[in-house]
């Protein structure tokens, strides 16, 4: 049976392998089994999914999601994180040949990395590049069935944002562009070691096919970031540069200008 890991082994450990989390890495570790345990329940993971989850940390996640899949693959930055995780693992119970540990930018990892295929998402993002992880790697892993993350809250809510929403925004139309998402649930900030100054939040997806097969996702996503650009211009001033248009006040014909407004006689 694998342990969780609590608050205090959280920080043995840490002080242990000599590592102070930085906001650089966006290092928050979950010290709390019980919000472990929610995350991976309502990752909805079914016994041969293949998880990848990027920034795994001290294990707290790791642990979780090993009795739950068929296979985990963490993917780390850190190297002293990264060189850790297998033997925190064994330690606490984690079956032989479970995980695979990558020391790797999760930006830069595409599907030849990954045996077996990943067909699951579940990871504790650092918040600084949470929104880059979750496209790239559905952009880089077609094997991705579904997923849940967990993002400071702001994120969760331009994730999920739906047309007409005051955050509905660039991180919207590109994540629904692959998937159907939804909110999961909220997490206080407590739960985490160091403390942060936000809530986060949990977002669940589905894959689906793209809204237009025949249109390379490529050329719909310059519009999309042409359009979001300047906010507070109209969307014909926003995409002009865009499409090679030039915008402006248009001038009076000089004809119309120059000719008297006709009289009309009784």
């Amino acid at each position: 049976m694998v342990s969780l890991l609590g608050p205090a082994e959280i920080r043995e450990l840490a002080a242990r392998l000599g590592v102070a989390p930085t906001k650089k890495l966006g290092q928050n570790f979950v010290h709390d089994p019980n919000t472990v345990r929610r995350i991976v329940a309502a990752a909805d993971l079914r016994p041969d999914d293949v998880v990848v989850e990027v920034g795994p940390g001290l294990g707290s996640l790791t642990l979780g999601l090993l009795p739950a899949a068929r296979h985990v693959h963490a993917v780390e930055i850190d190297p002293v994180l990264a060189g850790a995780l297998a033997s925190t693992v064994a330690a606490h119970g984690g079956p032989p040949g479970a995980i695979t540990v990558h020391h790797a930018d999760a930006l830069r990892i595409a599907a030849r990395d990954l045996d077996p295929a990943p067909t699951a998402l579940v990871a504790n993002l650092p918040y600084n590049v949470a929104v880059p992880v979750v496209l790239q790697l559905l952009a880089n892993l077609p094997t991705l069935r579904h997923g849940l993350v967990m993002v400071q809250k702001e994120v969760a809510d331009r994730l999920v944002a739906g047309p007409g929403s005051k955050v509905y925004g660039i991180p919207s139309v590109k994540l629904a562009w692959y998937a159907s998402a939804r909110t999961a649930g909220r997490v206080p900030p407590s739960v985490f070691w160091p403390v942060p100054n936000v809530d986060s939040g949990l977002v669940a997806f589905t894959r689906r096919e793209p809204p237009r097969a025949d249109v390379p996702r490529e050329r719909v996503f310059a519009v999309v970031d042409a359009a979001f650009a300047q906010r507070r211009k109209t969307l014909r001033a926003a995409l002009a540069g865009w499409a090679g248009v030039r915008t402006g006040p248009r001038r009076p014909s000089r004809r119309l200008a120059s000719t008297p407004a006709p009289v009309v006689r009784p």
